[in-house]
């Protein structure tokens, strides 16, 4: 058992030499406690804007603010000591403007001791990523199924299983690696343009519902671990820890309502008295 302090955090070129080399392990966490359960088995943890359907029980990520961000960014920051910690940045605080991006971008690292950021979108985008990545802020891409786009897109639909969106999405890779992005994220892709993407630039790809030919894979933890009450079909629970939940819950109502908890272990007695005639 390692003492905390004194493991060596994951660095971005260390994510980014692992290119063709060896599978980058990534699961989303929220909060400090969760971060520390899973922080020695990941490379890669994202704080993402899903928080806001998981933690927050909303329908999208839209409502999702960049405080949210940085309060739940800092505390995993604070629960894992070995790997990369990204913190997305969430709809409305970078689309504007490229300083309007580094403001915010600079908040979230300096104020969460996160070591990267990450931002939805491709071409349209690419400026953006230059101009943070040449002022010192690593930025993780977004491509493919973009949940903060879900209006324009009409629902969370599955991108490129037509071949006729396979350029469009192709050039949103290239210019998001040659803007400098460290890894990119493609979510809800059709395999067979995920293997070709990951096969035509010169950064990690992860994969989210895409293929297992990316250079990396991602899940939502609580969807892996069984407490989502619905999962997308890309997800393998490898847990039932919601079902585990309820029964623990259902049993602990029981022992309370039979007074079968707390028994005398669980509780505290009284001192006894001092006999002030012993010397």
């Amino acid at each position: 058992m390692s003492v905390r302090g004194h493991v060596k955090r994951i660095t971005v070129p260390e994510i980014m030499a692992r290119k063709g080399r060896e599978p980058i392990v990534c699961l989303t966490s929220y909060h400090a406690h969760t971060a520390r359960l899973i922080d020695p088995y990941v490379d890669l943890l994202l704080v993402g804007d899903s928080l806001g359907m998981v933690m927050y029980g909303m329908e999208t990520t839209l409502g999702v603010t960049l405080d949210m961000m940085i309060a739940h960014g800092a505390a995993v920051v604070r629960g894992a000591e070995k790997a990369l910690i990204v913190v997305d940045l969430p709809f409305g605080t970078y689309e504007e403007s490229p300083s309007q991006a580094f403001h915010n971008a600079a908040r979230t690292l300096k104020e969460t001791g996160c070591q990267a950021v990450k931002l939805e979108g491709g071409v349209r985008m690419a400026e953006t990523v230059k101009y943070l990545t040449e002022r010192g802020i690593p930025v993780m891409g977004h491509i493919g199924l973009t949940p903060q786009n879900v209006n324009v897109m009409g629902g969370y639909k599955t991108q490129g299983r037509e071949q006729q969106q396979w350029p469009e999405l192709e050039a949103d890779a290239q210019a998001l690696a040659e803007a400098g992005a460290f890894a990119i994220v493609l979510e809800g892709m059709a395999a067979e343009l995920a293997d070709r993407i990951s096969g035509q630039i010169g950064v990690p790809t992860i994969g989210i519902g895409a293929s297992a030919g990316c250079d990396g894979q991602i899940l939502v933890t609580e969807d892996m671990l069984g407490l989502s009450p619905t999962v997308p079909k890309f997800v393998k629970e490898f847990a039932t820890l919601g079902a585990q939940i309820a029964g623990a819950a259902e049993a602990y109502a029981n022992d309370v309502r039979s007074r079968k908890f707390p028994e005398e272990q669980h509780t505290y007695a009284m001192k006894k008295p001092v006999n002030s005639d012993e010397s």
